[in-house]
């Protein structure tokens, strides 16, 4: 900024008063043309006051306070426009403080906010610095898209029986999913291909992979092919369609003792294996059809109900299951 610098004593308090400006230290008096030769131009350090607030973002970050995280790295943000660091976590808290029916929308802006990240990260960050900033924003993508995921599919568990919920359900899951894959396609694109990679499987595990269709899935598999050859893509989730679309989740208590009995039961015989494929020849077409709609699930919920609650007086359990390969 530019400043009036009193030559006798050398302050900076010089103020107009009438026709001259007068230094309020020393009391000398400066012409209009006088004050003109004295401007100088002061610097403004404020490295001491961005320390303290990256201090206090960083604190608020590591203890998830998210309302101060945002609002520390907002000030930064203005202060230091090179900071990736800023720039990235302004946004990323921003988006965390979400509404429900604002996950998908919260999820793209964060997606939006990657590849700028990386180019600050590019330009400004020294190189010897840079792979452990990528990781980072690695890591708080996936963790971003895991929250949102969460919300979302609580919420579908509360409400599963609402028409449309499920839907809802897979266009926010798919938005979430997105952020980790656009990371991924970023970072492998300026050849950091071992966190991207990771991003990759992620993108294929269980927790998202029900959100995208075959020709999708194909290929984030054939990405992660490029690199590690071995690699075979876990199982979709999507069995027991009719009860997923009944109960509105595939990991629920009822649901889950309906896959312990098609695994462990159905499967172990001939004519139990035919009636499982075609029960997953038809019923995801019915469930596409039919499974939003609220007379679907009164038709089939007392009918789930009661063959759930045989199942459980014959011993199949209710707890967490992860389905047997058959």
């Amino acid at each position: 900024m530019n400043a009036i610098m009193c030559e006798l004593c050398g302050s900076n308090d010089v103020v107009k008063q009438g026709d001259y400006f007068v230094c309020q230290h020393c009391g000398t008096k400066y012409s209009l043309e006088d004050a003109k030769k004295l401007i100088k131009t002061v610097k403004i350090d404020n490295s001491e006051n961005l320390s303290n607030l990256y201090e206090l973002a960083r604190r608020a970050k590591d203890s998830n306070n998210w309302e101060d995280a945002q609002n520390y790295y907002g000030q930064i943000v203005q202060q230091d426009a090179h900071s990736w660091e800023a720039y990235f976590y302004s946004v990323y808290y921003r988006q965390l403080n979400c509404k429900i029916y604002q996950i998908a929308n919260s999820a793209g802006n964060i997606q939006n906010a990657i590849h700028p990240t990386i180019e600050l990260i590019q330009k400004y960050v020294p190189k010897e610095e840079q792979k452990a900033a990528y990781t980072e924003v690695a890591k708080q993508c996936t963790m971003a898209a895991m929250l949102l995921k969460n919300g979302a599919k609580n919420h579908y568990n509360n409400n599963g029986t609402v028409d449309g919920a499920r839907s809802e359900y897979k266009v926010r899951g798919l938005a979430c999913a997105n952020i980790i894959w656009n990371c991924a396609q970023e970072l492998d694109s300026i050849g950091e291909k071992n966190i991207a990679l990771t991003l990759y499987k992620t993108v294929n595990s269980g927790d998202f992979n029900e959100f995208f269709d075959k020709e999708n899935m194909d290929k984030v598999t054939a990405k992660i092919h490029q690199y590690d050859s071995s690699y075979t893509p876990p199982p979709k989730q999507g069995g027991c369609y009719v009860a997923t679309a009944v109960y509105g989740s595939y990991d629920c208590p009822q649901v889950w003792t309906l896959r312990r009995y098609r695994d462990y039961t159905l499967a172990e015989t001939w004519h139990g294996r035919a009636f499982i494929r075609t029960y997953y020849a038809i019923s995801p077409m019915l469930v596409k059809w039919f499974g939003e709609t609220q007379w679907f699930k009164n038709m089939w919920k007392p009918r789930l109900d009661m063959m759930v609650k045989h199942l459980n007086d014959e011993g199949v359990a209710d707890t967490p299951y992860q389905d047997r390969k058959w």
